[in-house]
């Protein structure tokens, strides 16, 4: 592990015999940092097993352990595209440091351990794997103190605004609005997309309007189109920020697709919408960092949909972004 790396983040516990040869699986491919040091992965990944601060009963804080266990049953060869993305270089970072109680002493750690990452890794694609929805607001501010003369775009998947009053302290239901009030994102600078159905209060609309955040449907998604709505809102974002953090709240999922998260709802994306979205995400440079949260392993069904539709996800998004990087 780097110095001083070392201090917030902890090797994983997963441990895996690697093969070489024309057919290797994700475990064969993602290299433990702290095995082979270098500067140059194109991605590194980050565990953050934190779920207390979640607002439903929640063991989201299990799941980069159930993502890393997920990595045999894949492999780096894309079919849909039909490429093998293996030359990609990816790194695993470990998990960030927990507190045992202390939400804030967490947070403040994924800060820190972020800060340190931009440092080891300044031209790393940044993937954290949750963990609550709460992660998301310490990561961006990460980002935004050491890139204190840019500025941060968020596009947010999600069922949720999570624009929730911050009197209860920081929530996996307040990132955005942690983000947008502690002045580090601009609320017009946030386009969330997939919001559907009877899951939004009032008074969480109305803080959207307040902020100005860009609300995006999942029935104006359908009626426009993927391709067209990615563009549309990377086109914006492209003209107004300078980097772009994409957080994928795993909730966005129909509960068909997604039984595996703490607040899983009926009417919302399917897997193949969500694929779609991240292979389109991944055509812009700009997008600097992602997230995937809110997925719970202990809640999920016997053959985990919702952990394999979560690593499926991570690998659209980067095999995208190889793709896209080769065609320059």
């Amino acid at each position: 592990m780097i110095e001083g790396l070392n201090e917030y983040v902890q090797k994983s516990s997963t441990v895996w015999i690697r093969e070489d040869g024309k057919d290797i699986k994700v475990k064969d491919w993602i290299i433990p940092v702290w095995e082979e040091q270098r500067e140059d992965w194109d991605a590194v990944i980050l565990g953050v097993p934190l779920s207390r601060s979640s607002i439903s009963a929640s063991a989201a804080s299990e799941f980069p352990k159930a993502f890393r266990k997920a990595w045999e049953l894949f492999t780096t060869y894309y079919f849909d595209e039909h490429v093998d993305f293996r030359d990609y270089k990816v790194g695993d970072l470990g998990d960030v440091k927990m507190h045992y109680t202390n939400i804030l002493q967490c947070h403040d750690n994924i800060e820190h351990a972020m800060k340190h990452i931009q440092h080891d890794y300044p031209n790393s694609f940044y993937v954290s794997i949750g963990g609550d929805h709460s992660i998301t607001a310490p990561l961006v501010r990460s980002i935004q103190s050491n890139n204190e003369n840019k500025s941060i775009g968020i596009v947010q998947l999600d069922t949720h605004l999570d624009l929730r009053d911050l009197s209860q302290g920081p929530t996996n239901g307040t990132p955005i609005r942690q983000l947008v009030e502690g002045n580090v994102v601009k609320g017009e600078n946030v386009y969330n997309i997939g919001l559907h159905g009877f899951y939004n209060a009032p008074s969480l609309i109305e803080a959207a309007h307040k902020h100005k955040v860009n609300m995006i449907s999942l029935k104006q998604l359908r009626e426009k189109g993927i391709a067209s709505v990615i563009y549309d809102v990377m086109e914006q974002l492209s003209n107004k920020v300078d980097i772009v953090y994409l957080t994928v709240d795993m909730d966005v999922l129909d509960i068909t697709y997604a039984p595996g998260v703490p607040a899983s709802t009926p009417g919302g994306m399917r897997t193949d919408e969500l694929f779609d979205i991240l292979f389109e995400m991944g055509k812009y440079p700009i997008v600097r960092a992602m997230d995937f949260v809110c997925i719970d392993p202990n809640r999920d069904n016997q053959v985990q949909s919702t952990v394999k539709a979560t690593t499926y996800a991570f690998l659209t998004a980067l095999a995208s972004r190889y793709i896209h990087k080769m065609k320059k």
